[in-house]
């Protein structure tokens, strides 16, 4: 019988980590907006990966800690090759769905995969809810529901509102027309919004594949070796997709966007993977339940201060409310202690 990861127990150190990776994670959708204004999502990926490979390589090398072929004899490869495909279409459909959505928008959505994926710890690593953070996972299920109220429905109201406008036999008017290609844009934009959010949706799942195969794996090898080799699978994936020369036409402003994406995908996925090593995976998920809270609250400022960089979110009171079940439903998941 396979041998289950156990965690380290040390859950301050786990609950810091999942912390972290929440911060970077929050920002994430916005730079990544940014650099798909002029980037393909192919070569954003391909950076992303190839950053990631090659600045943790040096770090491992520089400490010795590269991985040994004992060590890569005595892992699961097939585990490894689930781990690095499911994290490669994980990050090409997020994007997919980004650039038909909004960072917020995006951010919400793809806060099914930690659900997910503490789902799946319920199943395979037998971690346990108490029946405090079964109601926590009501909570935030919830609070998920009424924080995207406003934009699951707002187009849609709009193209009935269009669609049951009166008409009449008079001569057509500079105002009919527009009302006509306003109701065409309208619905446009909800074909693209219902796209993007469900090619969001298989990102999520595709993540908490990745994730659970990744946990497992901290049994026989350690987080940042693992990275090591799922970013270098990535890497060559997307090689023949990429187009590396034209980052170099990018301007400074949107080179520190890419380099940015680039260097918080290595450190907020080592912080995630070594927050698997000290805490729950049901937990860790909980508490990355939260990231859409950092992605909208940076929003709203980045708009503030920008307004031409990116477009503020239009968030009622309901979902303000939503945001708040979310946070208190992470919370009640992430600090109750399980049953034996």
């Amino acid at each position: 019988m396979t041998q289950i990861h156990q965690t380290s127990g040390r859950w301050r150190l786990g609950l810091a980590l999942s912390i972290l990776t929440v911060f970077l994670w929050g920002i994430l959708p916005i730079a990544l907006t940014v650099t798909l204004q002029v980037l393909d999502v192919y070569t954003l990926t391909w950076f992303r990966f190839f950053i990631s490979f090659v600045l943790l390589a040096i770090y491992l090398g520089w400490r010795g800690k590269l991985p040994t072929l004992v060590q890569l004899r005595s892992t699961s490869w097939k585990l490894l090759v689930i781990a690095t495909i499911f994290l490669a279409i994980n990050y090409i459909l997020y994007l997919q769905g980004l650039a038909l959505t909004s960072p917020s928008n995006a951010q919400v959505i793809i806060q099914l995969a930690p659900l997910l994926m503490g789902l799946g710890g319920l199943v395979i690593f037998r971690e346990r809810y108490t029946l405090s953070q079964w109601i926590g996972v009501a909570i935030l299920i919830a609070g998920f529901v009424l924080f995207f109220h406003n934009q699951l429905f707002q187009t849609f109201i709009k193209v009935s509102e269009y669609t049951n406008l009166p008409t009449t036999n008079a001569s057509i008017k500079v105002s009919d027309f527009l009302i006509s290609n306003n109701k065409v844009n309208i619905f446009n934009t909800s074909k693209q919004y219902l796209l993007g959010s469900s090619l969001i949706v298989l990102a999520a799942a595709a993540w908490a594949v990745y994730a659970l195969a990744q946990k497992q794996l901290l049994q026989s090898l350690s987080s940042a070796s693992i990275m090591l080799i799922i970013y270098g699978g990535c890497t060559l994936c997307f090689s023949v997709l990429a187009k590396p020369l034209t980052i170099f036409t990018l301007d400074f402003f949107h080179w520190a966007m890419l380099v940015f994406c680039g260097l918080n995908t290595l450190i907020a996925y080592g912080a995630f993977a070594e927050a698997l090593e000290h805490w729950e995976a049901s937990r860790v998920s909980a508490v990355l339940a939260s990231t859409p809270i950092v992605t909208f609250l940076s929003v709203w400022i980045v708009s503030v201060i920008s307004p031409n960089l990116i477009n503020p979110e239009q968030t009622t009171l309901i979902g303000i409310f939503g945001a708040f079940l979310v946070v208190a439903g992470s919370s009640a998941i992430a600090l109750n202690k399980k049953r034996n």
